[in-house]
């Protein structure tokens, strides 16, 4: 594989870094009540020395009661937890590694098979976690203020710990992506309404606040989805038009890097072309974009939940993507899970030492 397209520098804004693959977010859950550890810290870092260009966190919640539905799900609030933070940018950056948190608030969640609950009942814009299912309040305006203010907080003290970027999380069916999706969304006031455009207000405030507090030289980076965990086929924006009237607003309010999260990266997003999701909001905002979706391994990642095992795949068609200037990153997942010098490995053609991937990565933080 000729891979030179994968291995130039990038730069923007407080972001810069050797190649072009970022460590996707994928919940670990090992940060006992919130506070990530040593461990924690030694996991980033290996993949720091592995050669990653960005690290992006797992999701690590904000500062409201209900924003997490797991006890091991790490913080961005609270001195133990920012503690933690800062020992795992700092072990991050020591080992010549560029990372940002991805900054989460669950929304309505089912609860977890644990028994844990939130001190307080789960919020969302309706109470909703999937069409007709509910399982928590909605949002007064009070709560819609605060939470916002959450995500700003977070997004100042990511910049204060030294972090390089940062990654809203408004993708997966959590609480951003509940306002966008009418299904979950059911308000009449100014954070709901008919179109996707009207139900963005919640997300443009968030960004706006989020820019307030890192200014204007700080890479703001916001992940979204089409699909959600209950509907692979769901289109929040069913054509270019609508991709395009929903994403330029979220550009405006300060997003500076679209991830755009879809389970097979070679999958068009419209009839019109072969372009992906991330493709597509490229074409349509101008702006830096990033792919994702089952890159390197057979298979994709929700089924390895359900203990699908995985073999290496080829590049072939990422890098002609790629290459052809659809996107601009490329998020990996799965095989930095279960191996920590998979960058180096692809950079050196060492396809042969590439591993598969079982359940059984899931299960601890791989060191080697």
């Amino acid at each position: 594989m000729k891979t030179d397209s994968l291995f130039r520098p990038f730069s923007l804004k407080s972001l810069n870094i050797p190649n072009r693959i970022v460590m996707a977010p994928m919940t670990r859950s090992f940060s006992p009540n919130g506070v990530p550890t040593d461990t924690v810290a030694a996991y980033y870092a290996k993949r720091a020395e592995g050669e990653v260009g960005l690290i992006l966190s797992e999701g690590t919640v904000i500062n409201r009661p209900s924003s997490s539905n797991e006890p091991n799900v790490p913080h961005f609030y609270g001195s133990d937890a920012l503690a933690g933070w800062q020992n795992v940018i700092n072990a991050v950056h020591a080992a010549g590694g560029a990372m940002g948190p991805q900054i989460w608030h669950m929304g309505v969640m089912n609860n977890h098979a644990s028994g844990w609950t939130p001190p307080k009942l789960f919020e969302g814009p309706s109470g909703l976690n999937n069409p007709n299912l509910k399982n928590g309040v909605a949002m007064t305006d009070n709560d819609i203020a605060d939470t916002i203010k959450a995500f700003g907080q977070a997004a100042a003290d990511a910049k204060r710990l030294g972090f390089d970027t940062l990654e809203l999380h408004g993708a997966h069916g959590y609480l951003i992506d509940q306002f966008f999706w009418d299904a979950t969304n059911l308000r009449t006031d100014k954070w709901g309404g008919k179109t996707l455009t009207e139900r963005s207000r919640f997300a443009i405030e968030v960004i706006k606040e989020v820019r307030k507090q890192v200014g204007d030289n700080f890479a703001v980076i916001l992940r979204l989805s089409q699909w959600k965990g209950t509907a692979y086929d769901n289109k929040l924006a069913a054509t270019p038009q609508e991709l395009e009237a929903w994403l330029n607003p979220l550009a405006d309010a300060g997003v500076d890097i679209f991830h755009c999260s879809q389970r097979r990266f070679w999958e068009p997003e419209f009839d019109e072309s072969d372009l992906n999701f991330a493709g597509w909001a490229k074409k349509v905002t101008g702006k830096v974009t990033i792919t994702v979706g089952s890159v390197g391994l057979t298979g994709e990642f929700l089924a390895a939940f359900a203990g699908e095992s995985s073999q290496p795949s080829s590049l072939d068609e990422l890098l002609r993507r790629m290459d052809r200037g659809d996107f601009d990153l490329v998020a990996v997942g799965r095989p930095l899970l279960s191996d920590p010098q998979w960058v180096k490995k692809i950079r050196e053609q060492r396809t042969d030492e590439l591993k598969g991937f079982t359940k059984d990565a899931l299960a601890e933080l791989v060191l080697d």
